[in-house]
């Protein structure tokens, strides 16, 4: 959980602080199920391969939407969209339109020894990451500024057990943006996919995710 409590702890969307706890308290006082796996973080993340990404340092590949970019550094605008920079930098991997500057990022994270995981588990956690996001807009913004939560459901991810996904839609400025996140789980991997949808042109962009979501593959490790 490293990586995502710097991300959600530095920026304006903190979509994860009670999974991190409760997956820590899950974490103690039981019976190891999987060995320690550590990250060759001296691997080169991946590379594209014709309109595709190719995992090698995670193993996963993903289709690059068109008109969309692929990325191992975090574009500058999700900075100024409220991004945390230390998060930011130790996310792997980002897809983004940079016209209309929506965007995905995929974040992979060794899962605890002792942690077991089901689909229930999973839909409980990513529920749990709507809190701080809804505190921190309404903080932000005002406690009755109007928040669309929708709920979380299973998501089908290649080679991937469990996953759930959740959204929520407001505005900000008059301009429409889903902020949305996915907490999946596939051995050793707990698997983070946050997810931006802007107003720019958001029929087209909502396709892209899909687009991509529907070509993520987990390949396993070898």
């Amino acid at each position: 959980m490293r990586k995502w409590k710097k991300q959600v702890s530095a920026g304006r969307f903190r979509i994860f602080p009670c999974l991190i706890l409760i997956s820590l308290l899950l974490s103690s006082c039981a019976v190891p199920v999987r060995q320690v796996y550590k990250v060759d973080v001296s691997s080169p993340v991946g590379s594209t391969q014709g309109d595709s990404f190719l995992g090698k340092r995670y193993p996963f590949k993903v289709k690059i939407p068109a008109g969309w970019d692929a990325a191992t550094r975090y574009p500058d605008f999700l900075v100024a969209q409220g991004y945390g920079v230390e998060g930011l930098k130790e996310t792997p991997f980002f897809l983004f339109n940079p016209q209309t500057q929506s965007s995905i990022q995929f974040d992979f994270s060794p899962a605890g020894r002792t942690v077991r995981f089901s689909q229930e588990m999973i839909e409980g956690l990513t529920r749990s990451g709507a809190g701080g996001l809804v505190a921190e807009l309404r903080q932000e913004h005002g406690k009755d500024f109007p928040i669309q939560l929708n709920r979380a459901v299973p998501v089908r991810l290649k080679g991937v057990p469990f996953a759930s996904r959740m959204s929520a839609v407001f505005s900000v400025k008059g301009e429409t943006q889903e902020q949305g996140w996915i907490y999946a789980f596939a051995e050793p991997f707990q698997i983070f996919i946050l997810f931006l949808i802007t107003d720019q042109n958001r029929a087209r962009d909502e396709a892209a995710l899909e687009e991509a979501l529907s070509s993520f593959e987990y390949l396993g490790i070898r």
